[in-house]
Order: structure tokens, then C-alpha cells, then sequence
């Protein structure tokens, strides 16, 4: 793998897999929730238990029905003292098009670490015009690209 799947422009070892192999610590809640996102691209459950938080986590997490996640749009982010928030867009792959899961999520620090706490969520159907760049993330046009 290449680049990212959190969509930074660095490669994934210069990126999220130090977090993932626990060699590094996310320094802010932006930071952690691209680690997130990555993990969910890639199927770390075990990573994604770690870094919610205690009072909010679940007792287990199944990804398998999980859909084919293409992009991740961070639109805001920011902290104050031991609270954190971040406002993004995932991009996602359906069988006739794309949809989007959209989430305000909190994040609260806890012994120098970021945890996930919970999150506002809406999910749609993406509508690309034929002249917009594809949410596959190829960098083509979607009339030349994934159009269905």
C-alpha cells in the first residue's frame, strides 16, 4: 500500500501504521481519527476497541458487514484542554454508486492519550455531477471513471 487510506498524501508507514503497531501515539483528535479511519479500512478491530474509550466502548465490534470505505473528507477539527472534535465525511463504494456517512465526533484525552467517545452520525446517497472528480479517489472525472 502506498498512500494513506485516511487520505493525508503521505504512505501509510509514514502515516497511520505507527499508530496502528502501537509505536506512536496520536497527538490530536484529528490525528486519532484518521488512524480510525484507517483502521476501518483495513479491518483493525483490535485498534479500533483500543482507542475508544472505556465508558463508551463496545464489548465487541464486527466489521464484516462493513461497506467498501473509498475517501475521508476532514471538514473541521479542534480541541480545548482535554476535549476534542472532529467533523468528517467518509466516502463509500455501493453496488449502484456512493454514499457518505457523515459524523461530529467527540474525543476526550485521557493520561495523555486520545479516545474516541462518541459521535452524531447521517448517512446519504452521493450524487457526483459527471464533471467532478470520482469518489473512488482515482483523480479522474466521474463520467471516466465509476460512473454507473
Amino acid at each position: 500500500m502506498s498512500s494513506c487510506p485516511c487520505g493525508s498524501s503521505q504512505s501509510y508507514p509514514q502515516c497511520c501504521q505507527p499508530y496502528h503497531r502501537q509505536e506512536a501515539v496520536a497527538r490530536t483528535p484529528e490525528a486519532l481519527m484518521r488512524s480510525r479511519y484507517s483502521a476501518f479500512v483495513l479491518g483493525l478491530t483490535d485498534y479500533l476497541l483500543a482507542t475508544w474509550h472505556p465508558d463508551t466502548r463496545p464489548a465487541t465490534l464486527v466489521l464484516a458487514d462493513s461497506p467498501e470505505w473509498v475517501g475521508l473528507q476532514v471538514l473541521l477539527s479542534g480541541s480545548e484542554g482535554d476535549r476534542g472534535h472532529v467533523h468528517f465525511r467518509a466516502l463509500y463504494r455501493m453496488p449502484d454508486g456512493f454514499g457518505y456517512l457523515e459524523e461530529e465526533s467527540d474525543f476526550v484525552q485521557d493520561e495523555g492519550r486520545w479516545y474516541y467517545l462518541r459521535g452524531k452520525t447521517t448517512e446519504g446517497r452521493l450524487s457526483p455531477g459527471r464533471n467532478d472528480r470520482c469518489p473512488c479517489g482515482s483523480g479522474k472525472k466521474f463520467k471516466a471513471c465509476c460512473r454507473v
